[in-house]
């Protein structure tokens, strides 16, 4: 049973109303009112019925901490009070649990808070799904393309700081359990015109800022930048800088995001290079120039800046300059080459700017689903996710308000008849009678803008396709004779204006009555806008550029597909792609977030009534609360229903025991609520009237206060009873304990007494031992010192006896040794001259030499080379010589251990060195490599009968047989084969059967990669165009990759007289057929312990994770 009070329900502590279909009376003013009183109480979010209406608070609530996921999650939507979260988890269970696909439809004008709104949605959605390290990723990936996306397409407005310039619609896909399997991300119209021209007060797209102020200076001079922003024409500088946004820090930001999202360095290099030559492109300027036959034509005044661009994308400079300058116009098998006059040539210049950014944009949308979609085939459900323009009213409305407003009636199309159907689906569902609502229906506006024939839009076409010659002016006199008799059209020609002398709506506009008010739009532009046009010469001379990703951008420069027909306008571009979206929408079950701007201020805690007011009209939430309360203001399911009100019932409390249905309809006869005030439903109870919701809710309160007062009567009581037999019980318990101490205190008195008189017993009898046994002690120790004396004294006397003796015996030792010397002295003193000194000092030296090598003879170190010991220098003197033999026998014995080797032992220590210089402090495994001898044959091919089929398809001298791990391009798993190396050719052959499967001459090898970790990964890598390289390089894996290396560099050397390339680094590309996957080297731990792993990441990535 659910616990009889929600503290959290919708209607508890409800400042003023939640749910805007509760309010009562229902006008504009109690409306704006309402969220008014909210918006002071930090009360953001409010309902209409499933709607959310969200009011921009312009700074930080603590109302999206994880906390709140967990508070939000599994709840029942009007459990809790109103929560953008309450939206999403419906959305999430409704897909999860019943299986439907979902959208969530997110509108507002700019900076209302829409993409806030959206970024709210993907998070909470992230952290309610699963788990897993794979899922997680998913996530990640989800979530991060969101910075990079903004970082290209949103730009800083008067009314946003950060203004979304493009739609964007996201389908995250999600398996049967509801964990997300990946993503797709459509965008629609990003604003190209703000790259060469923004309005005052504005910036251009975030990531040229963020580019100028993030990047390094090396990385800077890469691209040809300085960091000074006035230095670029297409950045406005009265708002280069803004408050509270750090541009170097999301600059860091954007790029670890393109990482997380599976972006390669080298395309997150162009992707750099591209916005770097489009913000150079503003700085080339031109200067007229008057040719011999009187036409003008254009010249760029200084061509460093075209230099530049031209080294940064590759392209013949002189190719580029001439498509400023002339204009090839075909038709059929004729050309004409007209000169570009300087107007002519600005605007090519940006239509090539606007172009360039705009494809590179659409490039990485693509570039994103590529690494976000799933990977697998199974059926996915869908939730997706709609963060597009609002509904846009300027001074100035050209093409691009136009078109977004069009977009705007189409989404309130929809939002009219799907929650007309979901409304008139749920009566139908519950049984409960159905009546028509009356609503305005923006059919009408949408047939004026879209159809085929009478169309805005196809007029537009129409006039940008027909000959002659076509203006802004003469469109609007094609709109003035189809359109003039249409209700919601307005010109100074239509017969339906009203002010057809007022100056305020001009000759070159026209005015269209949307659902959101009428809207003047300025004609001038219309035709070029729509036409979007990029010469054909400016195309070409982007297809020649050596610049991989620019070339992908333009395919239709490419000569040998040209192609003459006119491309699609924008904005049959447009109508399609909107087709398509609505379309999308309607397979789906809709979610609606109105977002709502309280001030153009950009300001906290500002609510501007009129502003509110205007928004709240173009939105239609009145006519929604109108649409809602048609039929039964308030519902809700018979459980809770019964739950909240059985306290107003004395047969349904405290408990009921029957069905949930019947006891509500005890509870309401027993109120008296006239029948004509609800209905029962099949599952819910129906209420017509606010007022009668607002009646139980007080009822319920004054219960509750009746209930409070019985419950503390009782409780009261209960506590006092409950306080006496404590007492009580204490008192009894208190006596029992008195008393055993009582007798406990008298028992060990007794026992103290007792241990004492014993005490006292034991010492005088232990004192009594103690004396006798000191006694007897003391007449031992006395004897022993006597006996010790004695022979002390003995002792001594010998001693002396001895001396005296050893004294004489040395007395007359001295005495003969110097009658000795004398007798010498007085023979020799003849043979003494002046030279005596030099003989004693030769012969003295000559007796050191000797005992120098006859000790060295005993000391020799051992016959190893290795051996490092050599015996101490005896004399100072004779320190280089020390040194020069040391040398010496160092050189001999090592020709000794040489002229012990072998020829085979030669060639192997060869080998070694060898392999010293290749991979001595680069390969961590080379240390291990040292103490293992290379042996080659470690396959025994010609003794094995298993291998006799490849023995005799192998006709030359096998130097290496070794079983490798080939690794699989698709998924990274490992297939076992043999790897033979001869003379002239690499083989790999099927270790179970033998049969060779690739053969390749030593000269189509160009290269061998590998990682600089404990690893025995390598790549071969094999000329391009080759036989060989059909299927792409091998990726293998060795217990013997040192070996394996050093073998193919010593025999491709001998035979191809070259050095072959061996490449260590911890990333390297190696080429799959058509594709270059990069292979990635990682440390982690392993499931598998010291054993690396190979994994596919996506499309273009590789990681193989060492221990």
């Amino acid at each position: 049973m659910a616990k009889m009070e929600v503290k959290t329900s919708l209607l508890d502590d409800m400042i003023g109303v939640g749910d805007m279909v509760l309010l009562e009376p229902l006008n504009e003013d109690s409306f704006i009112n309402n969220l008014k009183k909210r918006f002071d109480h930090n009360e953001v979010y409010t309902y209409i019925g499933s709607v959310v209406i969200s009011i921009n608070p312009y700074r930080s609530l603590p109302i999206y901490t994880p906390e709140k996921v967990e508070e939000y999650r599994n709840r029942n939507f009007y459990e809790l009070s109103p929560h953008i979260f309450a939206l999403s988890d419906e959305a999430y269970r409704s897909l999860r649990d019943q299986d439907k696909d979902q959208c969530i439809l997110i509108t507002g004008e700019s900076g209302a808070g829409k993409t806030e709104a959206s970024k709210l949605v993907m998070s909470y959605v992230a952290a309610v799904c699963g788990k897993g390290a794979e899922v997680n990723q998913v996530k990640e990936q989800l979530l991060q393309s969101n910075p990079v996306l903004e970082a290209f397409g949103n730009a800083k407005t008067v009314r946003n700081d950060n203004s979304s310039r493009f739609g964007k619609y996201m389908d995250i896909e999600f398996d049967f359990k509801g964990d997300p399997l990946g993503g797709v991300i459509s965008n629609y119209l990003l604003e190209k015109s703000r790259v060469v021209k923004q309005p005052r007060g504005e910036r251009n797209f975030h990531i040229f800022y963020q580019i100028l102020s993030g990047a390094s200076e090396e990385f800077l001079c890469k691209l040809k930048l300085e960091r000074d922003f006035s230095r670029y024409n297409y950045l406005g500088l009265d708002s280069a800088t803004v408050n509270g946004v750090d541009d170097a820090s999301n600059f860091r930001t954007v790029r670890n995001a393109m990482q997380i999202v599976g972006f390669m360095d080298h395309e997150t290099q162009s992707v750099f290079e591209v916005v770097a030559a489009v913000l150079k492109l503003g700085n080339i300027e031109f200067k007229p120039e008057s040719r011999a036959n009187g036409l003008d034509e254009s010249k760029i005044k200084d061509k460093n800046e075209l230099k530049e661009i031209c080294e940064l994308t590759g392209i013949d400079q002189s190719v580029l300059e001439r498509a400023f300058s002339f204009r090839t116009v075909e038709a059929k098998q004729e050309k004409v080459s007209t000169t570009l006059n300087v107007a002519q040539a600005y605007y090519a210049r940006d239509a090539l700017a606007k172009n360039l950014y705009s494809r590179l944009f659409s490039w990485l949308v693509t570039r994103i689903n590529e690494s976000i979609k799933a990977q697998t085939k199974v059926r996915k459900k869908v939730m997706g996710v709609l963060d597009i323009y609002g509904f846009e009213i300027f001074e100035d409305n050209s093409f691009e308000q136009f078109i977004i407003n069009y977009c705007n009636e189409k989404l309130q199309q929809i939002f009219i008849e799907l929650t007309l159907k979901e409304e008139q689906e749920e009566y139908i569902r519950e049984g409960i009678e159905w009546t028509h609502i009356e609503y305005f229906n923006n059919a009408i506006i949408c047939d004026l803008i879209e159809n085929n024939q009478t169309g805005i839009l196809a007029m537009l076409d129409e006039e940008c396709l027909r000959p002659g010659t076509v203006t802004d002016d003469t469109f609007l006199e094609k709109l003035n004779q189809v359109c003039a008799t249409h209700q919601h059209f307005e010109s100074r020609m239509s017969k339906c204006s009203r002010f057809l002398n007022d100056t305020s709506l001009p000759h070159s506009c026209f005015r269209i009555q949307h659902y959101a008010g009428k809207v003047m739009y300025q004609v001038e532009g219309f035709v070029d806008k729509n036409n979007d046009l990029l010469y054909r010469d400016l195309s070409q001379a982007m297809w020649k550029a050596n610049h991989s990703l620019i070339k992908a951008l333009f395919p239709e420069g490419n000569p040998a597909k040209i192609n003459l027909k006119r491309p699609p306008t924008a904005g049959s571009q447009f109508k399609a792609s909107v087709a398509t979206l609505m379309k999308n929408l309607q397979t789906k079950n809709p979610n609606y977030i109105r977002c709502i701007k309280p001030n153009d201020k950009k300001a906290a805690n500002i609510f501007n009534e009129a502003l509110v007011c205007h928004q709240i009209r173009y939105l239609g939430l009145l006519e929604n609360v109108r649409v809602r309360r048609a039929g039964y203001a308030f519902r809700q399911p018979y459980e809770p229903c019964l739950e909240r009100y059985k306290m107003l019932c004395k047969q349904t409390w405290p408990h009921w025991r029957g069905p949930a249905r019947a006891g509500v309809e005890v509870l309401f006869n027993e109120l008296g609520i006239p029948e004509e005030e609800f209905s029962f439903g099949r599952s819910k109870i129906f209420i017509r009237n606010p007022r009668t919701l607002f009646k139980l809710e007080d009822l319920r309160k004054q219960r509750l206060e009746d209930l409070a007062t019985l419950i503390g009567k009782i409780y009261r009581g209960w506590k006092c009873r409950t306080r006496f037999l404590l007492m009580k019980k204490c008192q009894i318990v208190i006596a029992s304990w008195y008393r055993r101490y009582s007798q406990q205190k008298k028992y060990q008195k007794i026992k103290s007494s007792a241990i004492t008189v014993q005490s006292y017993i034991r010492g005088w009898k232990a004192r009594k031992l103690l004396r006798e046994l000191k006694h007897l002690k003391r007449c031992n120790e006395a004897a022993t010192v006597i006996a010790a004396y004695w022979h002390g004294t003995q002792a001594r006397r010998e001693l002396r006896r001895l001396k005296d003796e050893a004294r004489n015996k040395h007395a007359v030792a001295v005495i003969w040794a110097f009658w000795l010397g004398y007798k010498v002295r007085r023979e020799y003193r003849k043979f003494f001259r002046a030279n005596a000194g030099r003989k004693i000092y030769e012969f003295t030296l000559q007796r050191l030499m000797q005992k120098y090598f006859l000790e060295m003879k005993n000391k020799m170190p051992s016959l190893s080379p290795i051996d490092k010991n050599w015996p101490a220098r005896p004399y100072l003197f004779l320190d280089s010589t020390h040194k020069e033999l040391k040398r010496l026998f160092h050189l001999w014995r090592c020709k000794k251990y040489r002229d012990q080797f072998t020829d085979q032992q030669k060639l192997i220590y060869e080998e070694k060195l060898e392999a010293s210089e290749l991979f001595k402090d680069k390969k961590a495994l080379y240390p291990a490599s040292v103490g293992q001898p290379f042996q080659g044959a470690y396959l025994e091919i010609s003794e094995n009968p298993k291998y006799k089929k490849l023995k005799d398809a192998v006709d030359e001298k096998i130097i290496i047989a070794e079983v490798v791990n080939k690794i699989n391009r698709a998924n990274g798993k490992a297939a076992s084969r043999i790897f033979l190396l001869t003379k002239n050719n690499v083989l790999l052959a099927d270790q179970k059967s033998g049969t060779i499967k690739s053969e390749v001459p030593l000269g189509d090898v160009t290269k061998v990669s590998m990682s600089s970790q404990n690893d025995g990964f390598f790549a071969v890598h094999l000329k391009e165009g080759s036989e060989a390289a059909s299927k792409g390089d091998f990726l293998l894996s060795s217990d013997h990759v040192i070996e394996m290396a050093t073998k193919l560099y010593r025999t491709t050397l001998s035979q191809t007289k070259q050095k072959l390339n061996i490449e260590i680094s911890d990333e390297f590309l190696v080429q799959f057929k058509q594709d270059k996957v990069c292979v990635k080297f990682i440390q982690g731990s392993q499931k598998n312990g010291n054993i690396p792993t190979c994994k596919r990441k996506n499309n273009r990535l590789l990681e193989v994770a060492i221990p």
